[in-house]
């Protein structure tokens, strides 16, 4: 058969799309986007209420589109919302993420008759996602190492999507960056749903993964996706740092700046830890990048709160931050919380925090410039190639050559829009 893949939300789910499309390739299949379509496979997000519409819209847009491919629904939507994703009957198989064989095995072996089959998450459950030896069309491979997460805060339905903290043998970890490397990758991101749980409850943590992943020849960055800001210590960032191939971008989630609301989401830290990790980190690594989520109008969040927020956004001075306004979810503590804030007072908010946060961020780039910086680049358009520096700055420069997959130093002259342009040194 030939199969589209649709991918919604995460690196991780981006990571488990190509694990199952590895997968049924390995069974024969084929991913190409100029023949016609046998079977389509959706692998869906749940994190707002807005990513369950767009899965909605996806599938039936599939059946429109390909009315005789086998269509396939997979993902968080799927695991935490099971008796919403039986009613889209435009769906033949439907299955939950926790384990992406069955998914396999289900297509490899359709007669035509409808699968349903939504297994819950339990403790004790092993990490069990197929890994990967390439990453489809992309220079940065992520790879998976973590699923799960244990700090049910008030407003997110993932743990009921992904069940507990589980994670990757640090041998294994190895061994699929020894095969990407193999296929020309030489970054790797590491991921996962909670990844500075990594090893929690095993005699392992993030810094070992790192370590394995450094260990192979070949590959010459690693990052890491989102961290939790509360479970990085001092002698974690001294292991980051011994390692010359680890990227100092830390994208550090932080929510809210004050306080009250912090406390409201069952975050596991306040803003004083916050800001003392932040300069912790810029201490120990020079032109580190802080990059950030910020939700507003969360329930309760009054405007006093919300200019808290604000002001401690402007003082940590973040390079980039993904704004966001707080969506209620059915099964979380935070759907129930009394003053809920209007849509318009949201908007309001992430206009502002948006608009603020932007000004931060081309405060970061006009740092940037006069610096010479290793440039990986992915990416070329007629003349101007782009890449990015280890702390995932981004960088244009000019120039008549094909540079894509290679690193070169770059001198940073000049700021625009998003990104820095330089030229090759």
């Amino acid at each position: 058969m030939n199969i589209l893949f649709q991918t919604l939300g995460c690196k991780v789910n981006q990571y488990e799309t190509e694990a199952m499309r590895e997968a049924l390739l390995a069974c024969g299949h084929t991913s190409d986007k100029d023949i016609s379509v046998d079977a389509v496979i959706i692998n869906s997000c749940t994190v707002t209420a807005e990513s369950d519409r767009k899965t909605r819209q996806l599938v039936r847009r599939c059946r429109r589109e390909f009315p005789n491919a086998i269509i396939t629904l997979t993902g968080c939507m799927v695991q935490a919302f099971p008796d919403d994703a039986n009613k889209l009957t435009e769906a033949d198989i439907i299955i939950g993420n926790r384990d992406i064989t069955k998914i396999v095995e289900a297509i490899n072996n359709y007669k035509n008759t409808r699968i349903f089959s939504v297994v819950e998450h339990k403790n004790g459950d092993l990490y069990n996602t197929i890994g990967l030896s390439n990453f489809n069309e992309r220079t940065r491979a992520f790879m998976k190492i973590e699923d799960g997460c244990d700090r049910f805060c008030t407003y997110c339905i993932i743990p009921f999507a992904r069940g507990r903290v589980r994670s990757r043998a640090v041998a294994d970890v190895k061994a699929e960056a020894e095969r990407l490397a193999k296929n020309g990758f030489c970054e790797i991101v590491l991921v996962g749903i909670n990844l500075t749980s990594y090893g929690k409850g095993e005699d392992f943590n993030i810094c070992d993964a790192i370590d394995a992943v450094c260990q192979v020849d070949g590959i010459k960055r690693v990052r890491l996706g989102s961290l939790e800001p509360d479970h990085i210590t001092d002698e974690m960032l001294s292991r980051f740092k011994s390692q010359p191939k680890f990227c100092p971008q830390f994208h550090l989630s932080l929510q809210s700046g004050c306080d009250a609301t912090l406390n409201r989401m069952n975050r596991h830290y306040d803003s004083a830890f916050y800001k003392d990790l932040v300069n912790r980190i810029r201490n120990t690594f020079e032109n580190a990048a802080i990059t950030t989520d910020i939700m507003v109008g969360f329930a309760g969040e009054t405007q006093e709160e919300f200019n808290q927020s604000l002001d401690f956004a402007k003082k940590i001075g973040f390079a980039r931050a993904h704004i966001f306004a707080y969506s209620r979810r059915n099964g979380t503590i935070a759907a129930g919380l009394k003053s809920q804030v209007s849509n318009t007072d949201k908007q309001n908010r992430a206009r502002l925090m948006a608009e603020a946060t932007k000004q931060t961020e081309i405060e970061f780039l006009k740092s940037q410039v006069g610096n010479v910086y290793p440039v990986l680049f992915e990416n070329q358009e007629n003349s101007l190639a782009e890449g990015y520096t280890p702390n995932y700055t981004r960088v244009v420069v000019s120039t008549e050559k094909t540079l894509t997959g290679q690193i070169l130093n770059v001198l940073i002259d000049s700021v625009k829009d998003d990104y820095c342009i330089g030229k090759l040194i």
